[in-house]
């Protein structure tokens, strides 16, 4: 349990730090906007998670969240391409989000294991 509430706590860190980025930026308004969406839902999905309907629905959630991390990398790799970003930025938001979707992969996996073992005992 401590490792999810420590996987919530740094998504909700990461929206914080990317936000706070973006309140710099003056231009690329529409490329600014969508990374704060992306990294913002990021959490929202993994808060949503603890409240899933069932295994399949956390699944389902933890699987959105990541989604969310590839398409923040994206919108940080576009602004890093445009020269919006520095390097120093680009490579500590990339990291962040590089943790965070390891994190949210090892996490689908076990549960999808789990719920393969189950099914089995089940049948």
């Amino acid at each position: 349990m401590e490792q999810k509430n420590q996987l919530r706590e740094d998504a909700l860190d990461f929206a914080i730090t990317v936000s706070d980025m973006c309140d710099k930026i003056n231009s690329c308004s529409v490329y600014k906007n969508q990374l704060i969406r992306s990294s913002s839902s990021i959490g929202a999905n993994i808060f949503e998670a603890r409240y899933a309907q069932s295994n399949a629905d956390f699944i389902s959630k933890l699987e959105i969240a990541l989604k969310e991390c590839y398409e923040t990398e994206y919108w940080m790799e576009l602004l890093y391409r445009k020269h919006v970003i520095s390097d120093e930025q680009f490579q500590n938001i990339t990291n962040q989000c590089g943790s965070i979707r390891r994190r949210l992969i090892a996490s689908v996996k076990t549960m999808k294991a789990k719920n393969h073992t189950s099914s089995k005992e089940v049948v």
